[in-house]
């Protein structure tokens, strides 16, 4: 089984940036596919980004498209979420996630971190 610990979540105003990092452990980084997923309050959880196990295909959710780029360093064991062009409407727990698959399937799941765009 494989933990993730977030990190990087905070307040920012609607334009900023921010960067969100996932660290893993437990199991051979690289041999996972991992991803980001969101939930606010009141809100259904919602896909952001994945990242295939070399870095070479990443989807995006439609709302994010443009403005958030995910990224990993697998000697560090760990993946990235660069949020720029922030909207009052990103603000929720962000979750780290790995599994076998950038399309779905992810069993292990960090303790999400919270961030808040101000307007």
């Amino acid at each position: 089984q494989v933990q993730l610990v977030e990190s990087g979540g905070g307040l920012v105003q609607a334009g900023g940036s921010l960067r969100l990092s996932c660290v893993a452990s437990g199991r051979t980084f690289s041999s996972d596919a991992m991803g980001w997923f969101r939930q606010a309050p009141g809100k259904e959880r919602e896909f952001v980004a994945s990242i295939s196990m070399s870095g070479s295909r990443a989807p995006y959710g439609d709302s994010v498209k443009g403005r958030f780029t995910i990224s990993r360093d697998n000697a560090k064991n760990t993946v990235y979420l660069q949020m720029n062009s922030v909207k009052p409407e990103d603000t929720a727990v962000y979750y780290c996630a790995a599994g076998p698959s950038i399309f779905g399937n992810f069993g292990s799941w960090g303790q999400g971190t919270q961030v808040t765009v101000s307007s």
